[in-house]
């Protein structure tokens, strides 16, 4: 099979029937051999109708229905675990992306050896305030952490070697971060392209302010899992120590210079406990010990725990 399109969707049964359409009309023009796979992260709608009614019309249709909203990243998680095809291609339901690209998508993949395509909306329709600066900020800051020259970590339309989707572990808010994650796994040939931005036809933006917050925090966990995910200890290890021996050698110098003053220079002094360098010293002691701690946990937990599973499926589309 050559392609296999992911379209994880919220509360998009309006857009559903003419994106399928397009998409159809699309990919049979270009001879491709496909399947659709809509995966409903526990919409309130009529989407997860609209999609039994095109499975039982066209069989290269397939749905996953969630028991309720898990997110995206879920959503597309379940989408990869399921595909076939030898490309795979993400994109959203809102008809923002445009269909017409899958085939020069398809070819960069297949065609110039590319491991991952994303796409490039340079030119946006969107509220500047509620997501065009939002989303300047991340890919800045993703660019300067990540080392990608990518311009839109976030566009919902990419193309993956089927070799990427099923060595990366897509959870919790991590969708924006995929080419991220992709080099992380050791897939270096990832580019990008400029694709069409639509405006949105149905329905109302899923973009809040809590996607504003929690795109720097997932921005952070990724910097972090990136270098220490399989070794805590090394991080938390290396910092523990550097403020255990800190706070250990402030108080012995604390201690070695009361027995000098006393034994030596015969000069009264405070007791230790009245010196606030002494509480600095054990506070430093204390947090070194429990970073060193949180390390050794931490490789516990690594070595031992196994990959959870981020969401639970109410149905499918297939018998």
């Amino acid at each position: 099979m050559n392609l296999s399109i992911v379209i994880p969707l919220l509360n998009e049964a309006e857009s559903l029937p003419e994106l399928y359409d397009w998409i159809v009309r699309v990919v049979q023009s270009n001879s491709l051999s496909y399947e659709i796979l809509f995966i409903d992260d526990g919409s309130t709608d009529e989407s997860w109708q609209v999609i039994e009614q095109l499975a039982q019309k066209d069989a290269c249709v397939k749905g996953i229905k969630f028991q309720k909203n898990y997110g995206k990243s879920q959503a597309l998680h379940a989408g990869f675990e399921m595909a076939k095809g030898d490309v795979v291609i993400t994109m959203d339901a809102d008809l923002q992306d445009s269909p017409d690209e899958i085939p020069e998508l398809y070819h960069m993949v297949v065609g110039e050896g590319h491991q991952l395509v994303s796409g490039w909306k340079k030119k946006r329709y969107d509220s500047k305030l509620r997501k065009n600066i939002p989303s300047k900020l991340f890919n800045w800051a993703a660019r300067k952490t990540s080392g990608l020259s990518l311009h839109d970590f976030n566009c919902g339309l990419k193309a993956y070697d089927k070799e990427v989707i099923k060595n990366i572990n897509v959870h919790g808010e991590m969708h924006r971060y995929i080419p991220v994650l992709a080099k992380n796994a050791g897939f270096t040939k990832i580019t990008e392209k400029v694709v069409q931005h639509q405006a949105r036809k149905y329905g109302e933006t899923k973009f809040g302010i809590s996607r504003f917050i929690n795109g720097f925090l997932d921005l952070i966990t990724i910097w972090f899992v990136s270098k220490f995910v399989k070794r805590p200890m090394h991080f938390f290890g290396l910092w523990g120590t550097f403020m255990f021996i800190i706070g250990f050698v402030s108080a012995l110098y604390i201690g070695v210079s009361k027995l000098y003053r006393l034994f030596y220079l015969y000069k009264p002094t405070i007791l230790v406990t009245d010196n606030p360098w002494f509480y600095i010293a054990l506070t430093t002691m204390l947090i070194g010990t429990l970073f060193f701690i949180a390390g050794f946990l931490g490789e516990i937990i690594v070595r031992n725990n196994p990959e959870p599973q981020h969401y639970s499926i109410a149905e499918t589309t297939e018998v």
